[in-house]
């Protein structure tokens, strides 16, 4: 009775996201496995959504099973916020430049919002996008705390659920130019979808 009223509550306050924590319950089909380096070292698993946000999931999918965000920096972090990453275009640690970073995308065509009613809350993994809702392309961002002014107006595609530790060690930036990380940021070494195992 205890379980059923405590997933009941889970559910009404729009947490179920929260629920599939089990091992056996995950399909490593939709987990993306981030292995960060830099002044934060360490892996990053993040459980991917196709039930809420299928094109979003397929297309970070995608890149991370070409090698796309391999060595991809994580160009404007805000403490207290988020850390934004995925310019595969600009975002490049070889050669970084903090002024263009951000600015770029990837190859693959933009992508239609899926909007949801899932919470911005520390851990929850969003696409970043221009003004235009359906401009969203390859960079995405990891929240560090709650920010329910994002809900509803940024799609959703997955949510950390193992490293956040590793997450909240990433190199901030500076507030004074909006979270943007001048030189040395930290970076993603490689990505992968882990079903597919650890590239060689």
């Amino acid at each position: 009775m205890i379980r059923r009223s405590f997933l009941k509550v889970l559910a009404v306050a729009g947490l179920a996201f929260a629920a599939p924590a089990m091992a056996q319950d995950i399909d490593p089909e939709n987990v993306l496995v981030l292995e960060i380096a830099g002044e934060a070292n360490g892996t990053v698993e993040i459980l991917l959504r196709p039930d809420i946000a299928p094109k979003h999931v397929a297309q970070i999918s995608a890149l991370a099973r070409e090698g796309a965000y391999d060595g991809i920096v994580f160009h404007r972090v805000i403490e207290g916020f988020m850390a934004q990453t995925g310019d595969v275009q600009f975002g490049k640690r070889e050669g970084y430049q903090s002024a263009s970073a951000g600015r770029g995308g990837s190859d693959l065509p933009n992508i239609p919002a899926e909007f949801s009613d899932i919470h911005f809350g520390p851990g929850i993994v969003g696409m970043a996008r221009s003004n235009d809702p359906n401009s969203a392309n390859s960079q995405f961002f990891i929240m560090f705390t709650d920010y329910a002014s994002l809900d509803g107006q940024y799609t959703v595609f997955g949510r950390v659920i193992e490293g956040m530790d590793v997450v909240n060690a990433i190199k901030l930036g500076s507030r004074s130019a909006n979270g943007s990380v001048a030189a040395d940021p930290d970076y993603i070494a490689r990505a992968y979808i882990k079903a597919d195992g650890a590239p060689e």
